[in-house]
């Protein structure tokens, strides 16, 4: 349609719908716009809270002193904002609470593609890139938030089950808020896309082989004291799926 066709023309006084940035269908930014295989890209808050939600460990990328570093951390998303946390003493808490960009991404492996040939092999995954200048936490509520955020990030229910921080400890960690005004995720899912190309008639098996994290058997600490269960959500943990 051309700018000057639709009801908007007809109608100058016409307001657009409002689009919630939850189900958002561009790229917030031209930064976090995906240009490679861009069928992919999802630009809806609500799938890129998923896979934050879901993922365990994500990647700090950042610069100091003019080297590029990338550190592998927990996080926790809380609303519009994901933190990141670490000993005050850290080299990289230290350098991004000065309001240095950062990009920071996640990626969940779903499985594994396997095609009939090296070319078209490939993996199903879901990622999502988070580029933002990092904000440093310092009211001890929300530094509080951000600890209870990160503690049942890793294993609901864990909170309330053992001891929180003392003043000390809470002085000893650095925490770090970055908004999700600029993200974006990318998602491939099914099998290899060759089955109606001339390797199709190869004799090779093709297809997709699933991958997900499965919990092992919970090993106790030498030092527990006898008589004290394996609690259900460690027995039952699952990681939640998007």
């Amino acid at each position: 349609m051309a700018l000057d066709e639709g009801p908007l023309a007809e109608d100058p006084s016409a307001v657009p719908p409002v689009r919630s940035p939850r189900r958002r269908t561009a790229a917030p930014s031209e930064h976090v716009r995906v240009r490679r295989l861009h069928e992919k890209a999802a630009y809806d808050r609500d799938r890129i809270d998923a896979i934050l939600d879901e993922a365990l460990v994500a990647h700090l990328g950042f610069t100091h002193e003019g080297r590029p570093f990338v550190i592998p951390t927990l996080h926790a998303r809380v609303g519009d904002a994901v933190y990141v946390h670490g000993s005050s003493a850290s080299r990289t808490l230290r350098t991004l609470a000065g309001s240095v960009p950062v990009c920071l991404t996640v990626t969940l492996l779903d499985g594994l593609v396997l095609a009939r040939s090296v070319f078209e092999m490939s993996v199903n995954y879901r990622s999502v890139v988070v580029l933002a200048e990092a904000r440093a936490v310092t009211e001890p509520a929300e530094k509080l938030r951000a600890l209870e955020a990160f503690t049942e990030q890793v294993l609901p229910g864990r909170w309330g089950a053992v001891r929180g921080p003392t003043a000390q400890e809470l002085k000893a960690t650095s925490i770090l808020a970055l908004p999700l005004d600029e993200a974006s995720a990318k998602v491939s899912e099914g099998g290899p896309d060759d089955g109606e190309t001339e390797d199709a008639a190869l004799p090779v098996w093709a297809g997709h082989l699933p991958l997900r994290l499965v919990p092992g058997v919970p090993v106790p600490c030498p030092h527990l004291p006898p008589g004290i269960p394996v609690p259900p959500e460690i027995v039952d943990y699952r990681r939640p799926a998007a």
